[in-house]
This record gives C-alpha cells, structure tokens and sequence, in this order.
C-alpha cells in the first residue's frame, strides 16, 4: 500500500487521474519535467485473497479509529463525490477520523482504488479544520460536503475580465492566463473546444501575468486592458488570439511591435490602446486580476475554474474534462 499525502496539485491530480497522481506543471518552473507525487511505504494489511476485478478489497475500518465528531463519515464521502464523482471507476473508503492533540483538528485517512484495477490501493491522509471549511496537509485547501461553492461565489461575483458564451453565469469557465506562457498558448484550443461543446457556458478571461519569469506579461495584459475597453470582448478576443499567435515575438525589443499589430488585428486603434496602457486605470483592472488569483491561491497558468472547481487545464485529457464539467453540471443543479 503507499501513502499519499495531499498538495494542493496531488489533490486535484488525483481528482482527474488514477491512485499515483502526477503534478500539474508548475509555470515558475516551466522549462521542468512535472515531477510526481512523492510516496512513502508504510506497512500494508495482512494479504487477503487476490480479489476480482471490479472488486476492491479494502480491509475493515476498525471503529476505534474513529475518535474525531467531526468530520462526519457523511461529510468525508461527500467530499469525495464531489472530488472523484465524475469517475465510475473510482471507489475509496474512509478508514479513520481521528482526533489530534490540537483543539477541532481532525486527521482524515482514505483508502481509495480503481476499479479497473483492484489490488493497487492508495492511502490518502489530510487534517480538517475547526471550522469544517478547509483541509491542511502541505497547503490549506477547501473542504465539506459542497467544496468549490464559496469559490464559485467569489468567481460570480469577481471574475470581471472579458467574456464570452453564455449570459448566465449559471455554468462559468473561468481561466487565469498569462500571454507569455506557452502553455497557455496550448490551451486555447482546449477552450475554443469546451465552448463549442457548452454552449450555455460563460467563460471569462483573467489575467495573471507572472513577472518573474515572463517579462512582458504584465504590459500584454494591461494592453489586451484596454483592447477590451476601446473594442469590446470581441475585440479582445481577437488581440488574444493574434498575440497567441505571434507569442514568439513579445520580447522586450519587439514587445511594443507585437502588441501594436495585434491592437491592428482587433480592429482597435493602436496609439490609444498604448496611451491606455499606462494609465493606472488599465494597471488597477490587471491588479485587480493578480488579487483575485491571490485570494484564491491560484499561482501557475493556465489554471481553469469550473464552477468554483480548479484545475490544472493543461494537465486534464479533454474527455475527462468534458466529464468534470457534466459531472459539476449535474451536481449544481
């Protein structure tokens, strides 16, 4: 059996892949292999006969083990659903709440397994808070029965950048991206795609420019700014697509070149747009956007938030991310 201990990425790896979760590539080291999850042996059950496929043979949760209020077993599986639901493969077991000597905190343990193939179990362990809101275990992230909702209002009522799609943010995308980032170049057919297959989707562009390794980032962001406030969404959408496209050439000695020709490309006055730029208007709405990915500790891109829920986007298979987003759909309802 391994044990798996939970970051903020093995926890929503392991919501998108099988028991051994790889990382979502990490944008302050990009030019890096995603390292996996590290493991740490631990002492396995006494063997029991081999089980059927389809079977998981989970050994018995011992009641002792369950010294903690809370969480209840009931809120522990909710979560699970609502982490793991979208996957008919994945089972899992709750094996232990457990007090610990500090006041309301709970330690978690979950045994969990594929179906697909039985016999590889995984050990999951994290620390719940006295206010049922958040687990702990390398970093503090949101936990109970409807984890992404506070996330989800935040977003409604926050994400503000420019949009497309649907009216209603009845089912909202939204993506923090940054025009230097090449993954995030990537993504975007991903996301042409997701809109083309949820057409009542309403998704939102935010900037989140990470400066220390991409130069230039921050000045597309506050230029494509005020793209948005000269053209409109559909003229930003256009400037995002040409400098996507020309992402090569946004260097500090042709930056001003490039931004200009995709203002051109947009249908936007380029000498305003440039003026714009400067203005600490334009800087307070990119600002406005690094604080908002801030607040919910997003700090790699392109990151996509579906209803609240956040993944690494380059990371997930496009049919499993069509089931999250059918999976979240149902669970909204």
């Amino acid at each position: 059996m391994k044990l798996f201990t939970f970051t903020r990425e093995a926890l929503f790896a392991m919501a998108l892949a099988a028991i051994t979760p790889a990382f979502a590539q990490q944008n302050q080291s990009q030019q890096q292999a995603a390292p996996t999850a590290s493991t740490e042996e631990v002492p396995t059950a006494p063997s029991a006969p081999t089980p059927t496929v389809g079977t998981p043979q989970f050994p018995p949760a011992d009641p002792v083990n369950f010294t903690a209020t809370t969480p209840t077993k009931e809120t522990v599986n909710a979560f699970l659903q609502q982490l793991w639901g979208y996957d008919a493969d994945r089972v899992w077991q709750v094996q232990a709440i457990q007090k610990t000597a500090a006041p309301g905190v709970s330690k978690v343990t979950v045994l969990a397994a594929q179906k697909t193939n039985p016999q590889q179990i995984g050990s999951l362990q994290f620390f719940t808070t006295p206010d049922g809101q958040h687990l702990i275990s390398n970093e503090v992230m949101p936990f109970g029965a409807r984890p992404f909702d506070s996330t989800r209002k935040v977003l409604q009522a926050s994400a503000n950048g420019p949009s497309r799609g649907a009216a209603s943010k009845e089912l909202l995308f939204v993506e923090f991206a940054d025009f230097q980032c090449p993954h995030c170049k990537e993504a975007q057919p991903t996301i042409q795609k997701l809109l083309a297959d949820f057409p009542n989707a309403h998704y939102v562009f935010e900037n989140l420019p990470l400066t220390s390794i991409h130069p230039e980032a921050y000045k597309a962001a506050a230029y494509g700014v005020c793209v948005a406030k000269l053209g409109g969404n559909d003229a930003f959408f256009k400037y995002a697509d040409a400098l996507f496209a020309n992402q090569a050439s946004l260097t500090p000695e042709a930056a001003a070149t490039t931004l200009n020709d995709a203002a051109t490309k947009a249908g936007v006055d380029a000498a305003k747009a440039t003026a714009c730029s400067d203005s600490a208007e334009a800087k307070g709405l990119v600002d406005a956007s690094l604080h908002l990915a801030q607040d919910l500790n997003v700090n790699e891109t392109p990151w996509l938030f579906i209803n609240g829920r956040g993944l690494p986007l380059n990371s997930v298979p496009y049919e499993t991310l069509k089931k999250i987003v059918e999976f979240q759909v149902q669970s909204d309802k």
